[in-house]
């Protein structure tokens, strides 16, 4: 059940799949990629936040943060960088690049078509296939570079539970795994675009992100805390389920731990320990989530959202929007209007 709490999640905070590079990489080469930041009004200027992804479709590569430590990654591998960070992708580790930011930000403006070819090669830079001329070295790896974008405000508790890296080995994913599915298409994608092929990549990128959380949280011991701790925890995690699947019910903390058979004091003391706040508190925060799509994504009036959210009138939504959001939610809506 806990994944259907994560799923409702990723709707409401709009989780998108976009842009794929399938790389060739030849020779001694290494690539270092800028912050996430710099380039998401490029990549995907309607997302908050911007993640990237690379997938190991052949050979062996090293990867890691700037300025720490590398790792092997190997065929079938794949690495994520959950919260933007600059990183370095090279055939050895400890090699070193500046980030070509205007050539990569020219190429993701003239792409057409994906996944979008480029050949990596030994004289650091990204440089289009060019088919038919010269013989080129055959690659010693091949990847899938993808991005996915989010909302990060007004309450994405999914973010701040997430490491700077999640490395899922080839071993350690499914068969049948997204991250194999989508590397396969990717692949035949490339040799010949076929309609809809796209929008396929795109919403087989984003169930790849769902197959590594799930990844990640399997690895987590029993002590960790936070949120996706919290949708294991079978009081908090039945908690999290009532609220996240029926915002607009009169919830109290009464009734609450009435529904999921732990008295007021554990549920409180329990939702402290995982979550750092209170279940009033963290049942505010989400309505404000599940308000702020109701916002950008339709017509209906204010009033009307309040009582979708279990608001009795659009004065004390409004107050409590404005607290916790930091604007009143008409401005929010008008500032986010296409």
């Amino acid at each position: 059940m806990s994944e259907d709490v994560l799923s409702g999640l990723l709707r409401r905070v709009r989780l998108r799949g976009a842009l794929f590079f399938n790389v060739e990489c030849v020779g001694a080469w290494v690539t270092e990629a800028p912050l996430a930041a710099l380039i998401a009004n490029v990549v995907m200027p309607a997302s908050e936040h911007l993640m990237e992804y690379h997938v190991v479709l052949g050979g062996r590569c090293w990867a890691g943060i700037t300025g720490e430590p590398a790792f092997e990654m190997a065929a079938g591998d794949v690495v994520l960088f959950p919260h933007g960070d600059a990183h370095v992708l090279a055939s050895a580790p400890g090699l070193r690049a500046e980030p070509n930011l205007p050539y990569l930000i020219a190429g993701l403006k003239q792409r057409k078509g994906l996944p979008f070819m480029v050949r990596q090669l030994d004289d650091k830079l990204l440089q289009p296939t060019v088919k038919g001329v010269g013989t080129p070295s055959p690659p010693v790896a091949t990847l899938l570079c993808g991005f996915l974008g989010c909302d990060r405000a007004p309450f994405n508790p999914l973010l701040s539970a997430l490491p700077r890296v999640i490395h899922a080995r080839a071993s350690e994913l499914s068969e049948d795994s997204w991250t194999g599915q989508l590397a396969r298409l990717a692949e035949a994608e490339s040799r010949s675009s076929r309609p809809g092929g796209e929008a396929v990549l795109e919403r087989m990128s984003e169930m790849m992100f769902v197959d590594l959380v799930r990844h990640y949280l399997s690895t987590l011991p029993p002590s960790h805390t936070g949120w996706l701790s919290a949708l294991r925890d079978s009081h908090v995690g039945r908690a999290l389920r009532l609220m996240h699947s029926r915002p607009a019910e009169a919830w109290t903390l009464e009734k609450l731990s009435g529904d999921v058979g732990l008295s007021r004091s554990a549920l409180q003391e329990r939702f402290a320990e995982l979550l750092g706040q209170a279940p009033m508190q963290y049942l505010r925060c989400w309505r404000m989530q599940v308000a702020s799509n109701l916002l950008v994504e339709s017509n209906a009036k204010i009033a009307t959202i309040a009582r979708d959210v279990g608001y009795e009138s659009e004065e004390a939504f409004s107050r409590s929007f404005k607290r916790i959001v930091g604007e009143p939610p008409a401005a929010w809506r008008r500032d986010r209007s296409v």
